[in-house]
């Protein structure tokens, strides 16, 4: 079992919450169609997973860390929204899956442990504003693998929100839910000069609509690559979706990259 606590109050740094909990907590969950795209991304990470209890950095609602304990076993859950970590503690009372949430901030959480699966998805890892944090959370990653582990992240492909976009700095899209009068629309601002990609999410279902802003970093495969060299980690695979499909650029939605320790290496794919 993990230990996974806080040292001591003079250890823990300040944990730095940007906010993103007090505006999507509420229906964070309903912003993802129930297509058994949770049920996809766990069971792919369970099949990389080399054993031993897993972390998820940015385990927002469970979405992931629920079902991939159901497959595993333990699941180490940190986040920094209280708001998430509320619904992820409902969302565990409720399955009794052997996920502990963590109250944290990924660029600097330390518990001593290591894992065999260490994972970042969902875009998490661009609400990282900065480069600085971004490689301070990869580094924090890589620190927290046991010898042989696996380190994935996931996040938006630049590429395909710039094809999106059209050569356009601002436009908007609309994608239908299956249940009647549901969907999302998203207005979406590129700001190019800091890099950085701007949303505003509007919920539509019967009841009403729920809107909710991000602003996240236009984060490449070569920066994530770049992190985990740097931490001493190898790239092993890189793909375009859950389903193992190769990334492509302009295409992919998103860009999922795996990385070892040099001690074992999986077999590529």
């Amino acid at each position: 079992m993990s230990t996974a606590t806080a040292p001591s109050d003079a250890a823990v740094p300040e944990i730095t919450d940007i906010g993103y909990g007090r505006v999507f907590a509420g229906f964070y969950d309903r912003l993802f169609p129930q297509d058994g795209s949770a049920d996809r991304t766990a069971a792919t990470l369970a099949a990389w997973h080399p054993g031993g209890p897993a972390l998820e950095l940015g385990v927002g609602t469970g979405r992931i860390a629920v079902p991939l304990a159901r497959l595993t076993g333990e699941v180490v859950g940190v986040d920094s929204s209280p708001e998430m970590l509320e619904r992820l503690r409902a969302a565990v009372d409720g399955s009794g899956a052997a996920v502990t949430p963590v109250h944290g901030d990924i660029r600097t959480y330390d518990d001593g442990d290591r894992y065999g699966l260490v994972y970042c998805v969902c875009g998490t890892m661009s609400l990282v504003l900065d480069p600085a944090g971004q490689r301070a959370a990869v580094a924090r990653a890589a620190r927290h693998l046991a010898p042989g582990g696996t380190l994935v992240v996931e996040t938006h492909n630049p590429g395909f929100v710039r094809t999106l976009h059209e050569g356009l700095s601002r436009t908007s899209f609309f994608a239908p839910y299956p249940e009647p009068g549901t969907g999302l629309q998203t207005y979406s601002t590129l700001l190019a000069e800091q890099n950085l990609w701007h949303t505003s999410h509007l919920l539509h279902e019967p009841g009403g609509t729920r809107i909710g802003t991000e602003v996240t970093r236009l984060t490449t495969p070569e920066d994530i690559d770049a992190y985990a060299t740097d931490a001493g980690l190898e790239r092993v695979s890189l793909h375009g979706d859950w389903s193992g499909a190769p990334f492509v650029a302009a295409q992919s939605p998103v860009h999922i990259s795996r990385f070892v320790r040099a001690a074992v290496r999986p077999e590529r794919s």
